[in-house]
């Protein structure tokens, strides 16, 4: 009889709607309950919500109670979609809706044709590409800067990314903007505003036409409308709007083939070149550096280093790969470069042969090679490695044996490091240590058994700490989810606001119903908790609410999170 008395449905605004339409979800439950998952709206873009509505009513001495998760979707494409179960907790069980499925035709006419506000929002801002060069060559970088244009009388309150272009065929770069400013430019020769939300430097890896993916942004836009208030000023009408960059195509050209060197490796810009070392002149068995090093602009980290040749006489180390390269919208510029390791063995002088690098320099046109000096390494003191000299340089009046001579590489193959033994005669299973372990683990562990499950019973008798422990589980799991949601606000403001509550659950043992901000600080008076984090959680709860309705950024979010934490921890230290 309790079961038949929950209900927990889904309803939707229409069943069949057009591609440009909206489409209104509401969740709705006559009894609160907790951990409100939503289905997955895979075929649907999230343009509002999730808002929640609470009533309270007595008719005839009985109470009436509703409750209401509200989503606004946007088809993303035509065709029939299923919108799958939601689940909630209600008094330890979990509900479930009914799948519910929609069709999205063709676009329709939606009433007031032209004079409409969303016709007027859609006339009013402007989502475009500016591209720095559309023929580039392989490897040379343009860049791609989105920008937002409003009309001055058009306001927008919020933006969401709905599409984020990935660009294949490219090595790609995005650069940090600090803060979204507004400026004064032009579209299409009308006076408007813009922002920069976007900038990205892009490096073809191929050559043909390659196309841009578009940028899709879900945009409140404030539109004026025909209404005034009482102090005569226009009342904005907010209008869900979807607006793209579209898709924009570059023609990567090719390198050309005619004087190409044998030994390109794809570099393309403005280059210097140099082979240096640590030190020119040292003594056997000692170690020096040499560095093979590139710096300029262009494509830093898109080719490989010439390698260094040296002779065998020279033991040379894998070489330690650095860069400092930074990267803006003129593309990469800085230094990459290679440190090999070398210790000669003998005494002697060693030349290290001059190399070469080429590439593509993008002023003239042409391919450009750059030769290293050549260097030569004085070995001072050491030994020899020609027996001639090493015989006449001997003392004859010294008579001594001949020593063979250890490779390197080779002078510490006979020390082995590790062992293989083993013992002669082999223990039988039969009445070993293991067997006799074995046999009395049974014996041990039914007394084990027996307490475990004593205590079980102890724990599932104890219904009111049973709850605490599920809450607290629910605190790590959404705190969780909620870190790795930064930079999503919707997800990371629900998962957050979830492991809040679910820890007044876990701490002052309340149900969802009774979480009003002056009945939790009453509580949190009454264990003893300052007034300085009762403060801090009152406003960590509004945030989760106004998050809803204004946008944030990352920054914030990570504030938010670690004030969390933070509270969280205070108030369980101080809490009574």
């Amino acid at each position: 009889m309790s079961f038949a008395q929950v209900k927990f449905e889904a309803k939707v605004s229409k069943k069949k709607l057009g591609i440009n339409e909206r489409l209104r979800i509401d969740f709705e439950m006559n009894k609160d309950g907790d951990n409100f998952n939503p289905p997955d709206f895979s075929a649907f873009s999230v343009v509002g919500g999730p808002n929640t509505s609470v009533s309270n009513s007595w008719f005839n001495g009985k109470r009436s109670y509703k409750k209401t998760y509200s989503y606004f979707l946007a088809p993303k494409k035509k065709g029939k979609f299923t919108i799958k179960q939601a689940t909630i907790e209600i008094d330890d069980e979990i509900y479930k809706t009914f799948p519910i499925t929609i069709e999205v035709t063709d676009a329709v006419n939606k009433p007031g044709g032209q004079d409409s506000a969303s016709y007027i929002a859609s006339e009013k801002i402007h989502l475009v590409a500016e591209v720095s060069k559309t023929n580039p060559y392989i490897n040379e970088a343009i860049t791609v800067v989105y920008k937002l244009y409003v009309a001055l009388d058009t306001g927008v309150s919020n933006w969401t990314e709905k599409d984020n272009p990935r660009f294949n065929d490219f090595w790609s770069q995005n650069i940090e903007i600090k803060g979204f400013k507004a400026e004064s430019g032009q579209y299409k020769g009308e006076d408007y505003r813009y922002v920069v939300l976007k900038k990205v430097v892009l490096y073809p890896q191929k050559s043909g036409k390659l196309d841009l993916e578009p940028y899709v942004l879900d945009v409140t836009v404030e539109v004026p409308s025909s209404r005034y208030d009482i102090f005569g000023n226009r009342i904005m009408t907010k209008v869900p709007q979807t607006v793209t960059a579209g898709a924009v195509s570059i023609n990567a050209k090719p390198l050309p083939e005619a004087g190409k060197p044998a030994d390109f490796k794809g570099a393309v810009g403005r280059f210097d070149f140099s082979v240096t070392t640590s030190k020119t002149s040292l003594n056997a068995t000692e170690s020096l550096q040499a560095k093979v090093e590139v710096s300029g602009k262009g494509n830093l980290k898109l080719f490989e280093l010439p390698e260094l040749n040296v002779p065998s006489s020279l033991e040379v180390y894998e070489p330690e790969y650095k860069d400092n390269v930074r990267t803006d919208l003129r593309g990469m510029r800085g230094s990459i470069s290679n440190t090999y390791t070398i210790v000669p063995q003998y005494r002697g002088k060693y030349p290290v042969p001059s190399i070469s690098f080429s590439y593509f320099d993008l002023d003239s046109k042409t391919y450009k090679r750059i030769n290293s000096d050549e260097l030569v390494i004085d070995v001072l003191e050491g030994p020899s490695n020609d027996p001639s000299i090493a015989s006449n340089n001997a003392d004859p009046a010294v008579s001594s044996p001949q020593k063979s001579t250890i490779n390197v590489s080779d002078q510490f193959a006979f020390i082995k490091t590790s062992t293989k033994l083993k013992p002669k005669i082999a223990q039988d299973f039969f009445q070993s240590r293991l067997f006799w372990s074995l046999f009395l683990v049974p014996f041990l562990a039914i007394p084990i058994a027996i307490v475990f499950r004593r205590q079980k019973d102890i724990r599932d008798a104890d219904v009111q700490g049973k709850k605490a422990r599920k809450a607290n589980k629910m605190v790590r799991k959404y705190l969780s989810v909620a870190k790795k949601e930064l930079g999503q606000k919707e997800t990371f403001y629900i998962s957050l606001e979830k492991a809040l509550h679910n820890y007044l659950k876990a701490k002052l043992y309340i149900e969802t119903s009774d979480l009003s901000k002056e009945r939790i600080a009453e509580l949190l008076q009454q264990r003893q908790v300052k007034e300085e984090e009762i403060q801090n959680f009152k406003e960590l709860l509004e945030n989760c609410e106004l998050a809803r309705y204004t946008p944030s950024t990352e920054v914030a979010m990570k504030a938010d999170y670690d004030k969390a934490a933070k509270t969280i921890s205070l108030i369980d230290k101080q809490m009574r």
